[in-house]
């Protein structure tokens, strides 16, 4: 008997999803491959909206469709449980899939996996799932917000204790939206040419070069195809755009080191920001620093790219600059990395802090006196941000840390901050000088901040 066809993004967005589960790769990786770009526009669109609304909505979809198996504590194969979380998370959160498309391409998804046998069972638990009415759920605990905003409770008890509801409600309604997407624009005549080409644009929350895309599809432009234009956070592009603007307050750094720079976004800014200084990026990963050095390959006499394990630079008062944008949980990007919220634990933290302290403390010893070390993570967890800050200072009487404030207020001065968004940044700094961003408050992820100065 021919199987029923499966429309191409719902095959593409299973198999993705599939990798994920499986650990095989991250989602972002794979939405961007040669699967998905093979697909129609329209569905690429439906692809990644099903994997991100999957991976955003996990814990709710599975909660719900355990109470409905005729056993709930029952084994469910991973290729079973995938399509019902597909044909579930289109019946209660996308409005104009039709009930019989999702029900019967999920049916069918599990059968092409090798689940013949359990069709019959994913059809009833979907058909149940469509005439189940939706039902509105408080949130006014951690335990409530955490349930209906599918995110583990241990992560939201933590960001309720430490930021308040109002502030947790905002950070985990951001994690189940899609993030605006940003880009940077090389020059004025850039953004004339993406308007021409049918790309609508609006200007970004805080940065004068920013642009959030509003319709139509940058990646098809030739500005985008030759670089002239770049997909990057705004929150990301204020990381390097302070890291630049710090070391230039005690004149122009020659020698510049970013520790950890893959996949090279922020390198490319402080780049753009210093054409007279010799950067040095560094990646522990060969496959990534081959990408990296693709990158960047445009500015290869001004860029020394290394595998280098940061956390063991050899290097010692050779830069007048160092940004140290460290791996972290990753909590500050849940909108954009859904999948983080399903493999992150607790006891992770405090292995990430001991990593960030080592790279922290091997950019201090790479310092020259009188440079600056920027420090930045996107995570929301003390932890891996004031803590690591304060315990490497505690072990280094070369350095100190400094207030942001005159860095924000240099950068709106010149321009590379709107007059509003300065304003509203001022508002994030801690009485220690740090920056935070909290996901939601700018659209952007979730960034800290710290800025270090080495003494004489």
């Amino acid at each position: 008997m021919k199987m029923a066809a499966v429309s191409p993004a719902r095959k593409a967005a299973f198999q993705i999803l599939m990798s994920v589960e499986r650990g095989q790769s991250h989602s972002d990786d794979l939405l961007r491959g040669k699967q998905v770009n093979a697909l129609s526009a329209a569905d690429r669109n439906l692809a990644t909206t099903l994997v991100l609304g999957v991976l955003r909505w996990q814990i709710q979809l599975d909660e719900q469709i355990k109470t409905l198996l005729k056993k709930p504590g029952a084994r469910v194969d991973t290729e079973v449980l995938i399509a019902l979380r597909m044909g579930a998370f289109q019946l209660l959160h996308l409005d104009r899939i039709p009930t019989r498309a999702a029900i019967d391409e999920s049916v069918e998804l599990a059968k092409q996996a090798g689940h013949r046998f359990a069709s019959g069972m994913v059809n009833a638990v979907l058909r149940k799932v469509s005439a189940a009415p939706r039902a509105d759920i408080a949130e006014t605990s951690a335990a409530e917000l955490a349930h209906a905003q599918a995110h583990p409770q241990w992560l939201v008890e933590r960001w309720v204790q430490n930021y308040g509801l109002q502030d947790a409600c905002a950070i985990c309604r951001h994690g189940q939206t899609q993030p605006e997407l940003t880009v940077r624009i090389a020059a004025p005549e850039v953004e004339a040419e993406l308007i021409e080409a049918g790309v609508h644009l609006k200007p970004a929350a805080l940065l004068a070069t920013a642009r959030a895309v509003v319709a139509g599809d940058v990646t098809a432009t030739p500005a985008f195809l030759q670089g002239r234009v770049r997909i990057q956070n705004e929150g990301s592009q204020l990381v390097a755009e302070i890291a630049a603007f710090a070391g230039s307050e005690r004149g122009r750094p020659t020698n510049i080191l970013d520790a950890c720079a893959a996949p090279g976004g922020k390198t490319l800014i402080l780049i753009e920001r210093n054409p007279q200084a010799h950067v040095v990026a560094c990646e522990a990963s060969e496959p990534r620093l081959a990408q990296l050095q693709k990158r960047l390959a445009n500015f290869s006499d001004r860029v020394e790219c290394r595998v280098a394990d940061a956390t063991k630079l050899a290097d010692t008062a050779s830069f007048d600059l160092a940004l140290a944008d460290v791996p972290c949980s990753g909590t500050g990007t849940f909108g954009r990395n859904p999948e983080i919220r399903h493999r992150l634990h607790a006891d992770d933290l405090p292995r990430q802090a001991d990593r960030q302290r080592a790279i922290l403390s091997a950019a201090l010893r790479a310092a020259r006196p009188q440079s600056r070390i920027v420090y930045a993570t996107c995570s929301l967890e003390p932890e891996e941000n004031e803590h690591v800050v304060a315990s490497v200072l505690a072990e280094n009487s070369r350095a100190q840390q400094i207030s942001v404030v005159p860095i924000i207020d240099g950068m709106a001065a010149s321009g590379v901050l709107t007059q509003d968004g300065a304003k509203r940044l001022r508002n994030c700094i801690s009485p220690e000088g740090t920056l935070r961003l909290l996901p939601g408050a700018f659209g952007t992820d979730g960034f800290f901040i710290a800025l270090l100065e080495i003494n004489d």
